[in-house]
């Protein structure tokens, strides 16, 4: 399957446009199942918080209920980074509020939570996490961690493609992705709000139906989003893009081709 990915890829002249700078990019078309564009699809990299698309959808299999209060515990504390967060230890926050924040704004404690509080614990949901990438067919991702901060957590744009898909059939996962914002009560009644980690999700101008943001310094800036342009619904994968801006304008540059001309004749000369 590999091998016929790259050579439709090839086929299809498109290797070489758009102009996109994310090291590892990754265009697939889910009308007809092929790329439209690729660009090292099987480089195995670390994908950062691209991870937590995962971690949801293990704790969602796992039908546990979203209005179960979860502690924030120490062992949630990053100690790998040293990243911080505004999720303080003995918050108390719903499963559902957790799963918004790790999808939404990336938050590491929140993600972290979701996999200590996952039946059998932390390492279970590893395990799940694992094993349902071995049902997806991802050939090549391994996880170590619930949140992405290790950058044991690899994966290629190839097998991304398969996650992002099957996130997409998970309707809190669609939601909470493509919220804008969410607020959680914070200190003395305050409320604390965090917004989405990708802009584009603001964007009137974008149908997005999956989003999410990673970074850390060994995977570069990482976007993955699902997302119908031009009424064509594809899978757009940007991984290992260091400037602070390169996969927003790598995500626009895409779409700016998709409703060129060259992109209507691209997709003439598939048909």
């Amino acid at each position: 399957m590999k091998a016929s990915f790259q050579q439709e890829a090839a086929r299809s002249g498109a290797v070489a446009t758009p102009k996109l700078r994310s090291a590892i990019a990754l265009i697939y078309d889910q009308q007809t199942q092929l790329p439209l564009y690729a660009k090292n699809p099987d480089t195995l990299a670390p994908i950062a918080s691209i991870t937590k698309l995962m971690t949801a959808m293990v704790v969602l299999d796992a039908q546990l209920p979203m209005d179960e209060e979860i502690r924030i515990e120490s062992a949630d504390i990053d100690r790998l980074k040293g990243t911080k967060s505004r999720l303080r230890v003995g918050m108390t926050l719903t499963r559902g509020e957790l799963l918004k924040l790790a999808l939404m704004a990336s938050e590491n404690r929140a993600a972290a939570a979701l996999a200590r509080a996952y039946p059998g614990g932390y390492d279970a949901a590893i395990a799940a996490m694992n094993a349902k990438a071995v049902e997806l067919g991802m050939q090549d991702t391994r996880f170590l961690d619930p949140t992405g901060l290790s950058s044991d957590n690899v994966s290629t744009a190839h097998d991304l493609v398969r996650m992002v898909a099957a996130a997409r059939e998970y309707a809190l996962i669609h939601q909470y992705t493509t919220s804008a914002s969410h607020s959680v009560p914070g200190r003395r009644g305050r409320e604390m709000r965090f917004v989405n980690t990708n802009p584009l999700v603001r964007s009137a101008s974008w149908d997005i139906g999956v989003s999410k943001t990673g970074y850390i310094s060994e995977a570069g800036r990482c976007l993955v989003m699902e997302a119908t342009i031009n009424e064509r619904p594809v899978i757009i994968v940007l991984l290992d893009s260091w400037g602070k801006r390169t996969r927003i304008g790598d995500a626009n540059r895409i779409k700016k081709w998709m409703e060129s001309a060259e992109a209507h004749g691209h997709a003439a000369h598939r048909s």
